[in-house]
């Protein structure tokens, strides 16, 4: 697909040229880790007028070209430029391609910016101290300003029942889990109505969104957007997998008051706060669906990889938090019937 480093290098210069109007030397191309679906590669371009930090995000080398990887890829610039309109924080784009492009693979090449996505770096590393007391306030400011994108601006974005969908994702898997069928159950007959249908992200969370000294610099991972109930993001972002070890429910740095306080200032919505458990219990069996997911494709042979066995080890963790979830909320039901003890 891409080639060598060289070709690469090579490759990207013809690419950026057009943006700079002028010739470009490509430095310090380097492929980053982690990405489990994207190539992630940081370098600068240097030109007569200076040196420009920038990042390549394309299709894995090696992948087979279709057009629905171009779709998605295209589709991912277009939401990263309508969350900036309306005020999300968003790299800035220099250039995009489907498979027919110069590099040969979808890509997206932006600007980089600085600071940290890893996840225990952001709530132990001391540089940081500042910054992770504004985190929660300032994911629900963000995510209320998200779901104001206009959803004709991403054409094609999946418009699916979600609890049906991952249903469905998990019964193709053939794994047995009582505690994720009792889930499932659970859900269902508990599910709330959507309030409203937006842009939702789909993975916005620690790892997505680069941090630095004064907290969210930018959001990142479009991939898996959608349309869909805007607590959805909301949920996601209180899954435990997300907290990282931080005692805190919110990204393991903040409350749901800050979270939900900030998101209805924004957003001019209310959120209930029934609904938002609702769908963080779904995210955790969503994450556990995932982690099956991830260790198939290494024990199948699609994709070797100790990471995504490592993935797989997981799901007894999301088993674990989805029964904790589960006494939590028939507790709470059974205290708004007056003591009724709940069933599942």
């Amino acid at each position: 697909m891409g080639g060598t480093v060289e070709e690469l290098r090579d490759q990207l210069a013809s690419v950026l040229m057009p943006s700079f109007g002028e010739a470009v030397e490509i430095r310090d191309l380097r492929r980053l880790t982690g990405g489990a679906s994207r190539e992630t590669w940081s370098f600068d371009a240097a030109h007569a007028d200076g040196i420009d930090p920038l990042i390549l995000r394309r299709a894995p080398a090696g992948a087979p070209a279709d057009k629905a990887s171009a779709d998605l890829m295209l589709r991912e610039a277009a939401a990263m430029r309508e969350a900036s309109r309306v005020g999300v924080p968003e790299p800035e784009l220099l250039a995009t391609g489907d498979d027919s492009s110069e590099l040969r693979a979808p890509f997206i090449v932006m600007r980089r910016i600085d600071g940290e996505t890893i996840g225990r770096r952001i709530l132990r590393d001391e540089q940081y101290v500042d910054a992770r007391p504004r985190i929660a306030s300032q994911c629900g400011a963000i995510l209320g300003a998200l779901h104001t994108m206009d959803p004709k601006t991403v054409a094609g974005a999946p418009d699916l029942d979600a609890l049906a969908a991952l249903r469905a994702m998990f019964e193709e898997t053939g794994v047995v889990s009582p505690t994720l069928e009792l889930a499932f159950r659970w859900l269902a007959t508990h599910r709330p109505e959507s309030s409203r249908k937006v842009v939702v992200h789909g993975d916005f969370r620690l790892g997505n969104l680069i941090i630095d000294r004064s907290g969210v610099a930018a959001v990142l991972d479009w991939e898996l957007l959608h349309l869909g109930d805007p607590m959805e993001d909301l949920g996601w972002l209180c899954v435990r997998a997300w907290r990282f070890g931080g005692e805190q429910p919110v990204a393991g740095v903040g409350t749901y008051d800050q979270l939900f306080t900030a998101y209805e200032q924004t957003s001019g919505h209310p959120v209930d706060r029934t609904v938002a458990k609702w769908w963080e219990l779904y995210g955790t069996v969503r994450w556990g669906v995932i982690c099956i997911l991830q260790a198939n494709r290494h024990l199948k042979g699609a994709e070797r990889s100790i990471e995504l066995a490592a993935i797989g080890r997981r799901l007894c963790e999301q088993e674990y938090d989805t029964l904790g979830l589960l006494e939590e909320l028939l507790q709470a039901a059974g205290g708004r019937r007056g003591g009724e003890r709940g069933t599942a």
